[in-house]
């Protein structure tokens, strides 16, 4: 015999994770323009090289209509905002 109290198994669901859209560099592409350092300076800086450097690569809501129009300044298309 059992001794333990008659319980049901529950599942909790839990929310699904929202995932912030992320920042992606093509470091192969960059040309050091610096726009998108012009246009968002805690998200993006130049190397001694003068290649992009990605300080954060999550963003916000907050951010993100300004990281994304930054990311579009790029002359060769060297970053993407990704959902």
């Amino acid at each position: 015999m059992n001794d333990r109290p008659n319980s049901r198994r529950t599942a909790t669901l839990r929310p699904r994770s929202l995932s912030m859209p992320v920042v992606k560099a093509d470091l192969a592409a960059c040309q050091g323009y610096a726009n998108c350092v012009v246009g968002a300076t805690d998200y993006f800086d130049l190397d001694d090289d003068g290649i992009v450097v990605l300080l954060k690569t999550e963003v916000p809501e907050a951010d993100r209509a300004r990281v994304v129009e930054a990311a579009r300044s790029c002359p060769v298309s060297a970053l993407i905002v990704e959902d």
